[in-house]
């Protein structure tokens, strides 16, 4: 293990620590990372970071170290940041219109009742937990289904966008080629390990672990989910090799 392991490390627990119930952070927590009036600056930072130390941690376990020439780390962070804001609106899209699908055509009966409550452990409480437990499949499920592919076929855009600009800010705010990336996509990783494996294997599970959480820990649970992400990610690509 390198000293750039442990300081890595350090960060991650740093990170991590924020979101934690400690006493002395409330102020900061009620204040700002758990108010809805900046959820969209809060979504932006979560991910920024998180999901970007997940990329850099698939960039160490690729070739040894967490930062290289052409790489992009601030370009990343900027596509992740954006990527969160649009993934928030997606958990409060799926989180309120499944429950109502679900239960008046697929007759889960309280599975609204059931997502009204903070999370898996009152709902049980309220004789509601297989209902939450149905629910949030569900929700992972459609939420993975309609909008992860479009997410995940978007950001592997930017990516190549960001790596054939060199990895540089000024590269990055160049028009997005999107008629000349798309046709070089690895159509076959994406959809053979991506889409196919990735997405029923990993992401519908942990998604639904998500939504049978509290609101206001969904979206960094989800956001430590792309520290695993860079890992996939990496996979993925030396697949494509």
């Amino acid at each position: 293990m390198k000293r750039t392991d442990l300081q890595m490390a350090l960060v991650i627990l740093l990170l991590v620590a924020l979101f934690l119930p400690f006493s002395f952070l409330e102020n900061f927590q009620q204040g700002f990372l758990f108010n809805k009036d900046y959820w969209a600056i809060t979504s932006f930072l979560k991910f920024g970071l998180l999901a970007t130390l997940g990329e850099m941690i698939g960039l160490r376990i690729s070739t040894g170290v967490y930062n290289k020439e052409g790489f992009g780390v601030v370009p990343r962070a900027i596509v992740w940041g954006v990527l969160g804001i649009g993934i928030k609106m997606a958990f409060v899209i799926f989180a309120v219109g499944t429950p109502v699908l679900v239960e008046k055509y697929f007759h889960i009966n309280n599975a609204i009742a059931s997502m009204k409550s903070s999370d898996l452990f009152t709902a049980n409480a309220e004789g509601l937990g297989m209902a939450r437990i149905a629910t949030a499949f569900f929700i992972s499920t459609f939420m993975n289904l309609i909008f992860a592919p479009v997410f995940m076929t978007l950001h592997k855009i930017t990516d190549m966008h960001i790596i054939a600009n060199g990895g540089t800010l000024k590269g990055f705010f160049t028009p997005i080629k999107f008629y000349k990336i798309f046709p070089e996509l690895n159509w076959s990783v994406q959809w053979n390990f991506v889409f196919k494996k990735t997405i029923p294997f990993f992401w519908i599970p942990a998604h639904t672990i998500t939504f049978l959480m509290p609101p206001e820990y969904r979206i960094v649970f989800a956001a430590l989910l792309g520290i695993i992400l860079g890992v996939i990610l990496t996979i993925a690509a030396q697949k494509s090799k």
